[in-house]
């Protein structure tokens, strides 16, 4: 058998390591060079649970007898709630940077002349900022996972069942709002406004709307009566705002996904470069 045959049944032979798409790569690089980006991310995620657990260790370790220990159950639902406020406000700073960054920063025209396609452009950026969500969140759940388990004393440790629905919850609430951020800054082409909108949106104006009795079976309609819906019902106290069944929750959350990413690429397939 001669060289030139056996070479390509080696190249054949060898297993391929599945690479990340190039754009999706580069526009994940381009968020993590964002340092002040990354650094705001993990100041909201990480050091809220270090600071969070590191006071209920100190209280507990000065005073026992009134104050009980750092982990558990409980203490894990209430650094969750938290996580899950603050989840959602980054997913919401690095969306909206994802969306406007490229017209902020005058280069949008730049990557359109290279003949790059603008829908595969647009696309690139869901799993981009999503990895960079879920690894800031992910880090942070990481620490309340760990602290509740290893200090919870005489508390109930949470199950592993629990912690990975958690996590999973935690991924669908910071994921909804990167992509609700992405395509309203796509569509908006302001990094700025985008932010106060949705952000606006997420912490006062939907809450608020989910409150309001008279608005009937429109809140069933609201992303925050569905994930409130889908939460572990074993980590909060179960009762939701507005009742909905779990098939009705799914279509919601579908619904939310997929307009703000089908006007945001509209928006950016049309755009004057």
């Amino acid at each position: 058998m001669s060289t030139t045959a056996v070479a390509p049944e080696l190249a054949a032979g060898r297993t391929r390591v599945p690479r990340r798409p190039r754009l999706v790569s580069a526009e994940l690089l381009r968020l993590r060079k964002r340092r002040s980006l990354v650094l705001s991310g993990l100041a909201l995620t990480v050091l809220p649970m270090i600071i969070g657990y590191t006071v209920l260790l100190s209280v507990h370790a000065a005073n026992p007898a009134k104050h009980g220990p750092a982990g558990g159950v409980d203490n894990l639902s209430g650094s969750i709630g938290l996580l899950s406020t603050l989840g959602v406000i980054v997913a919401i700073l690095i969306g909206s940077t994802l969306g406007a960054g490229d017209l902020s920063a005058g280069v949008f025209r730049e990557l359109v002349i290279t003949g790059r396609s603008r829908l595969a452009l647009f696309a690139a950026r869901i799993p981009a900022g999503l990895a960079l969500v879920w690894a800031l969140v992910g880090a942070g759940f990481a620490i309340a996972a760990t602290a509740s388990t290893v200090f919870a004393g005489s508390l109930g440790v949470p199950s592993a069942t629990l912690l990975v629905e958690t996590a999973l919850w935690l991924a669908l609430v910071s994921g909804l709002s990167l992509v609700l951020a992405l395509g309203i800054s796509s569509l908006l082409g302001s990094r700025a406004i985008t932010i106060g909108v949705v952000l606006g949106w997420q912490i006062v104006a939907g809450p608020l709307l989910l409150h309001i009795k008279l608005l009937g079976s429109f809140r069933e309609t609201l992303v925050g009566a569905a994930t409130e819906r889908l939460e572990p019902s074993a980590l909060f106290d179960g009762t939701m705002t507005v009742s909905m069944s779990i098939v009705a929750a799914v279509i919601v959350v579908v619904a939310w996904t997929v307009v703000p990413l089908a006007l945001g690429a509209w928006r950016t397939v049309t755009r004057d470069a």
